[in-house]
């Protein structure tokens, strides 16, 4: 009877010895496992300039947007160099998740009403997921209010109406360099001519250079496709600077843009950088 208890005891001991093993090694390997680590402050703003970024507002915060488009800096004093001739947006955009927005804003530019979803298909991270870039989707709706001119024509309230799907792919290269590229498609239901198409399709490009912690540069150009649009319109070519403070982000920058929503500026963009036709403008929003 001792020696059947000996062994028992002898049996018990090299089992519990060999459970603290095993679980010696798998709190070992649940220690060593990668987290998965998400890129984050790739962009300050939800606008670079005057496109979308990657950037959401956080679940439950709603940023305010107050956007101006001066007029061309060479109309000289009589028009306050531009001053007299801006347009202006006022926006908002709420975070309904850590990957979903959705925003809306009027802004002076034909009376315009924008609405816009935006959704993240694709996070940039390392670790466990190793993904090299941010995917973003964005789709808008935008109808002009303006009152139709008195010429005879039978306009009809979908004539108001313009669209825009836009991807943006971004990737934050290190701690001062962040890039964009935004394939865009844009719809109108009725073009100022016959040299116009309904149906654009664009191709832009963006980027951030950190300078401080609160100061960065930034750039954005879109290219039209050629054969689109009238001889007139002119490709959107923005350049500036984002100061933080807290919860603000003042951007303040140089455009040959006057409008101040997808479907509007990057195809209806009349000014010329190369004649000197060069707008001032700035953003400021604040998150609550």
């Amino acid at each position: 009877m001792r020696k059947l208890a000996l062994i028992i005891s002898l049996l018990l001991i090299a089992i519990w010895g060999l459970a603290q093993n095993i679980e010696d090694i798998l709190d070992e390997q649940l220690a060593e496992k990668p987290k998965t680590e998400f890129a984050t402050a790739t962009f300050k703003s939800v606008q670079l300039i005057n496109s979308h970024t990657t950037k959401l507002p956080d679940k439950g915060d709603l940023v305010f947007l107050i956007a101006h488009r001066f007029g061309p800096i060479s109309a000289g004093f009589s028009d306050l160099w531009g001053l007299d001739l801006a347009t202006i947006r006022l926006g908002f955009e709420y975070g309904l998740t850590q990957t979903t927005s959705l925003g809306f804003g009027r802004s002076t530019y034909k009376s315009n009403y924008d609405l816009f979803a935006k959704q993240l298909l694709l996070r940039q991270s390392t670790g466990e997921r190793n993904m090299p870039i941010t995917l973003g989707i964005i789709g808008s709706a935008n109808i002009s209010s303006d009152k139709w001119p008195d010429d005879g024509r039978n306009y009809l309230f979908a004539h108001r109406m313009s669209y825009s799907l836009q991807f943006i792919a971004s990737r934050k290269f290190n701690r001062s360099i962040s890039l964009m590229l935004m394939p865009t498609y844009i719809h109108r239901n009725l073009v100022k001519t016959t040299a116009d198409q309904n149906d654009i399709l664009a191709i832009g490009a963006g980027g951030r250079f950190k300078v401080s912690n609160r100061v960065a540069l930034t750039a954005e150009y879109h290219y039209l496709l050629p054969g689109q649009t009238a001889a007139d319109f002119k490709n959107p070519l923005s350049v500036g600077v984002d100061i933080e403070t807290g919860g603000h982000v003042f951007q303040l920058f140089f455009t040959n843009v006057s409008a101040i929503y997808d479907a509007a500026y990057i195809s209806e963009t009349t000014a010329s950088w190369l004649k000197g036709n060069v707008r001032f403008g700035f953003n400021i929003s604040r998150t609550f």
